[in-house]
């Protein structure tokens, strides 16, 4: 996506969607690229948006992200699961599970 989609185009998405807030410098969102790349080729029917964030950005802000990466898990525009700077596959398979 060329440009960050507001507030309300996140909540009118229909369907299930992981949205991943982080920075393309930072250092723990590089470390943990190739888990959540994992994860999301499992799950190839999720959309999945990658948001560049940082200062300023307004749709991070809405979601409450203080850390990145942040994984939130939408089902229809609503959240169902976050993950915060993931460690282990087990706990995005814990979130997917949340979208059934």
């Amino acid at each position: 996506m060329l440009t960050e989609p507001t507030r309300s185009e996140i909540d009118e998405l229909r369907g299930r969607t992981v949205l991943e807030f982080g920075a393309s410098w930072c250092p723990i969102c590089q470390h943990a690229r190739p888990l959540i790349d994992r994860a999301l080729a499992e799950h190839p029917s999720v959309r999945h948006l990658w948001i560049e964030d940082g200062k300023g950005k307004p749709l991070g802000r809405s979601f409450r992200v203080k850390l990145w990466p942040t994984l939130v898990f939408l089902q229809d525009g609503r959240e169902l699961a976050r993950v915060v700077r993931p460690r282990e596959a087990s706990e995005l398979s814990a979130a997917f599970e949340h979208l059934g």
